[in-house]
């Protein structure tokens, strides 16, 4: 399919993502819908007679030439959502974006990625909260998402740079400049451990409207949404609110009655909008994340660990000779231990990482 082509669909007049989505499936491929006669564009659903009449085709090449140009010039990757390199998560929103310009060298299809939001006027607690999420979240071969803006979007970026973890900034016009500009050298480091992207081409001013348009794209790439610090308004709960229209998971960190830039949190979590996070712990056990890093401490299942009771020994040999997660039921008939007893010694072990509680009062090895 034509380069050219597929940078030209984002210059027609009146024609969105859902639009040129439709366009492109209905003629097969973005060069066809360029060469369609008018007859055929009417019958494409959705489109109607001044849509049609408006669609400025020879302009919106010659606005893609120029384009291409830059993008060779920059070394700009250009992901079509055909394409295989497109971000699977994100293909999946109704309204996701029909093209996207990629700079750097992240994976937007990586094992697990966390949007991290919240607000510009981050407190030491906001940034606080990010340095340790970030450092939790390190060993789940992990990619962190924002925005690139003031406060805990910037702060999520910097922690990331910090601990060599693989982060992503979304932004809210092309990649020939950056709003805000202090945060250009960022952007630039990010570049070697993560990258930009952006649904905008070059020559796109961070106009207002553009942020909430860029925010559909934090809360579509990721698993889940991470709100640290918000006020009741602002973008942070607006992507929170988009999260939520796209089935994905959404978390927040609670703060004090009467913060300001907790009170959005606050309101996520009463609201059922947000499940309460107080570690990453909490984070990879709802989205059932196994540890990829490669200092996890193992227990194998051929020794058990040195400091065990007597009877958590027991607890521990009954579990490593089960493939499937023994209930609490289960477990006492076959330890001989009172349920008291049992209780106080998987909650022991639980507390030291040796074993895991799952949902139905069950438990396995970790």
């Amino acid at each position: 399919m034509s380069l050219l082509h597929r940078v030209g669909l984002t210059f027609l007049k009146n024609i969105g993502p859902a639009l040129a989505k439709s366009l492109v499936s209905y003629f097969g491929d973005a060069e066809h819908v360029f060469t369609a006669s008018r007859s055929k564009l009417l019958k494409v659903p959705g489109i109607g007679e001044k849509t049609v009449s408006q669609l400025n085709f020879d302009e919106a090449l010659k606005k893609a030439a120029e384009e291409i140009k830059y993008i060779e010039k920059n070394k700009i990757d250009v992901v079509f959502y055909t394409d295989n390199t497109y971000p699977k998560r994100l293909k999946n929103c109704n309204d996701s974006p029909v093209l996207l310009f990629s700079k750097g060298n992240a994976n937007l299809n990586s094992q697990h990625i966390i949007s991290i939001v919240g607000t510009r006027n981050a407190t030491e607690y906001g940034k606080q909260l990010c340095r340790q999420l970030i450092e939790e979240l390190k060993q789940y071969n992990i990619l962190i998402v924002s925005g690139l803006a003031l406060g805990i979007d910037v702060a999520a970026h910097k922690e990331s740079l910090k601990l060599d973890v693989p982060t992503l900034g979304v932004l809210g016009h092309g990649l020939d400049r950056m709003y805000p500009s202090q945060h250009r050298l960022i952007a630039e480091k990010m570049l070697n451990n993560g990258g930009l992207l952006t649904e905008y081409p070059s020559g796109t001013i961070p106009d207002r409207e553009n942020f909430p348009q860029r925010n559909r794209i934090v809360a579509g790439i990721a698993d889940a949404i991470i709100v640290v610090e918000a006020s009741v308004k602002g973008g942070a709960l607006i992507t929170a609110e988009i999260a939520n229209s796209y089935n994905r998971d959404v978390f927040a960190f609670p703060g004090r009655i009467g913060d300001e830039y907790s009170e959005g949190c606050n309101f996520l979590i009463r609201n059922n909008k947000a499940a309460l996070l107080t570690c990453a712990a909490d984070l990879a056990y709802i989205l059932g994340w196994e540890i990829t890093d490669s200092s996890k401490p193992v227990v194998e299942q051929f020794m058990l660990p040195i400091d065990l009771t007597a009877e958590e020994r027991i607890i521990f040999d009954i579990l490593q000779h089960h493939k499937a997660p023994i209930a609490i039921d289960d477990l006492t008939i076959k330890s001989s231990l009172t349920i008291s007893q049992l209780a106080m010694n998987l909650l022991n072990m639980e507390l030291r990482g040796y074993i895991r509680s799952l949902p139905g009062k069950t438990y396995c090895i970790s």
